[in-house]
């Protein structure tokens, strides 16, 4: 006699569980902070500078005592390069700073980066003066 469908067993391989990933704030939902300083960085470079260090430390500080904050750190560019290249420079400026933040005691799980590359410049004048304002990254925040 075959076994009834009950009886059978199964050939299905089981299905491993799939932790959640933690769902990652929008972008929109950030606001500027003007208590967490702008970096600055030199043309085509995601090197932290002295003047970039002074900053993170101050944000790290101010980030420290407000541990309810999420950041979100925009990597900008100024319009030199693609758009291709600077989206990817951008990226790098952006976690350059969220390096140092987790570095100086700042949660990775606080923090989002973000590159908008040539995208949202600061000033849109075609000067030198003007380009260095555009080769940032800014801090946006937002209660957990």
């Amino acid at each position: 006699m075959a076994p009834t469908p009950d009886q059978q067993e199964s050939t299905e391989t089981p299905k491993a569980e799939v932790p959640a990933q933690p769902q990652r704030p929008r972008q929109d939902e950030f606001v500027a902070a003007p208590e967490l300083k702008t970096v600055r960085f030199d043309f085509d470079k995601a090197l932290l500078r002295p003047d970039a260090v002074d900053a993170l430390t101050s944000n790290a500080a101010w980030l420290k005592e407000n541990v309810d904050t999420l950041v979100l750190i925009e990597g900008n560019c100024d319009e030199k390069g693609t758009s291709e290249y600077n989206l990817a420079l951008g990226d790098r400026r952006a976690k350059a700073a969220m390096d140092y933040l987790e570095a100086n005691g700042i949660a990775k799980d606080r923090m989002t980066t973000v590159s908008y590359g040539k995208e949202r410049p600061a000033c849109s004048e075609n000067t030198e003066e003007c380009m260095k304002q555009n080769r940032r990254a800014d801090f946006k925040v937002k209660s957990r």
